[in-house]
């Protein structure tokens, strides 16, 4: 343990720790930014974070679900090593000693005051332990599952001054940040539910901090704009440039992308079924409606730092769960292991970088389970031995590092009709193979592949000359020998992952 850790548990604070704030937002696409290219999106605050500090333009999440997706950034793990999965339907839990291990609880062991706000998708302890997040952290202010674009239908939400998600959980950050008297309302009337697990926030300490939107996720856009109060953007955003959304050119197209026995397009779950282009576009800008929110709330937070003299202080991170599926490959929705679901935007922002070190984006495939060990990295605290997942810090810095050269990727949530698939992606080739939905319906096998189950179904595509994987390669045979190579190299992955 380096000496900066040892000073701040033997102190119980340490007066120099840079603070921490990570933003999470959800079903968020890289391209979803102006910066990466979107071309009616308008996210300056988030450009600007990233343009001051470090963005990732290979960032990933290995198992793109809501669920699967936290559980791997709480424990810097696999699925296929936390064995966690989605526990809304499987019941799988993740224990209190694992939760220990998260960047959270690492930093409030090393004299952090940490917080918690909104969406958690992860059900943490049972028993003794039950809701443990709401135990182990100084500042709860969540709630299971969706929480939904207007925050009043939650008892625990119903005090905030501001109904719409967004802006709702701004108010309760601020009150995080600024435990002051003009904030007594906040702590005063809260919902018995929250109310224990609402401290004020000790300014002798560092901070730490997760947010977590439930934007700009189809489950919360539905009531957006509805009501009269709503902000105006909510409403109106963007539709003098309806005809400039991207809309896919394989929408609606009259291919079965997949075999019937792998997966079939009326599978999909009613809310990414996109029968129209007018359905499609709809949820295409009420989602980027969502996602300007979400960068005035970056915009405020930062304004908001400065305003209290910590922001030359404190790191910013700022990712999303997943991405989404929407009409490409005539297919919708989340957990299939394209680039339209698994890639994502990364951006690490310090204040104590070089102008370096924020005048180069990082190139290299950096996964979820990178985003602890980074965190904890730069607060020179520990890494715990049981993350798989490593420090980006030596990336940021531009010093010479053996880093990976592909990523395992993974669905095992069977519920939903969605097929059990691994993959392996390197920058220029990814392989995808899926297994059959036969006997696995509502069962949850990390181990069948590992114990020699065989692929239903297989694809090959390369990413250099075709990045929309359209053309599966698997039956050509001028490429059997990466195919055999990729199959190899996914084998033992996903064996050595499960370790």
């Amino acid at each position: 343990m380096r000496i900066f850790s040892l000073l701040c548990l033997s102190l119980n604070f340490c007066f120099s720790a840079p603070n921490v704030i990570y933003i999470k937002s959800d079903d968020q696409r890289f391209d979803s930014l102006s910066m990466t290219g979107h071309p009616v999106a308008k996210t300056p605050h988030i450009d600007k974070l990233a343009k001051e500090g470090v963005f990732f333009t290979q960032a990933f999440i290995t198992s793109p679900v809501c669920g699967p997706s936290r559980a791997n950034t709480f424990s810097g793990q696999w699925e296929r090593k936390n064995r966690i999965g989605f526990s809304k339907y499987l019941g799988n839990i993740m224990t209190a000693e694992t939760f220990d291990q998260s960047w959270l609880r690492r930093l409030k062991e090393a004299g952090y005051f940490t917080g918690y706000i909104g969406k958690n998708h992860v059900t943490v302890g049972a028993g003794e332990n039950q809701n443990y997040i709401d135990k182990s952290v100084d500042f709860s202010y969540l709630k299971k599952g969706h929480i939904g674009f207007h925050l009043s239908k939650n008892p625990a939400f119903q005090h905030l001054k501001h109904e719409t998600q967004v802006e709702g959980l701004l108010e309760a950050t601020e009150a995080f940040l600024s435990p002051s008297d003009e904030n007594d309302y906040f702590f005063d009337s809260a919902h018995a539910s929250v109310k224990d697990f609402l401290k004020r926030r000790d300014a002798d300490k560092p901070f730490a901090i997760s947010i977590n939107f439930n934007l700009p996720h189809a489950a919360s856009i539905g009531g957006m704009g509805s009501k009269e109060s709503d902000p105006e953007f909510y409403k109106t955003l963007y539709n003098d440039q309806l005809d400039n959304f991207p809309i896919p050119d394989d929408f609606l197209s009259s291919e079965q992308r997949l075999p019937e026995n792998v997966f079939h397009t009326n599978e999909l779950q009613k809310y990414y079924v996109y029968k129209s282009k007018k359905q499609l576009l709809d949820t295409m800008v009420k989602m980027a409606r969502a996602n300007y929110a979400i960068d005035l709330f970056v915009g405020a937070l930062r304004q908001q730092l400065v305003d209290m003299g910590v922001a030359e202080n404190t790191i910013i991170v700022f990712a999303s769960d997943h991405g989404l599926i929407l009409g490409e490959k005539n297919l919708g929705g989340k957990t299939f292991l394209y680039d339209d679901s698994i890639h994502i935007p990364l951006i690490v922002y310090s204040p104590t970088f070089s102008t370096e070190q924020t005048q180069n984006d990082v190139d290299q495939l950096v996964v979820g389970q990178d985003i602890p060990a980074t965190i904890l990295d730069l607060c020179e605290v520990e890494i715990p031995e049981s993350y798989q997942g490593k420090s980006m810090l030596p990336l940021i810095e531009q010093k010479p590092t053996e880093w990976r050269d592909d990523i395992f990727l993974e669905n095992l949530f069977t519920h939903q009709e969605y097929p059990r698939m691994e993959a392996v992606r390197s920058k220029e080739w990814k392989y995808i193979r899926y297994f059959s939905k036969e006997h696995d319906r509502g069962k949850y096998l990390p181990l069948a592949s590992i114990e020699g189950e065989k692929p239903i179904y297989e694809e090959l595509y390369n990413l250099s000359t075709d990045p929309e994987e359209k053309s599966n390669l698997t039956g050509l045979k001028e490429h059997a020998e990466i195919l055999n190579q990729y199959r190899k190299r996914c084998q033992d992955l996903v064996k050595e992952l499960a370790q």
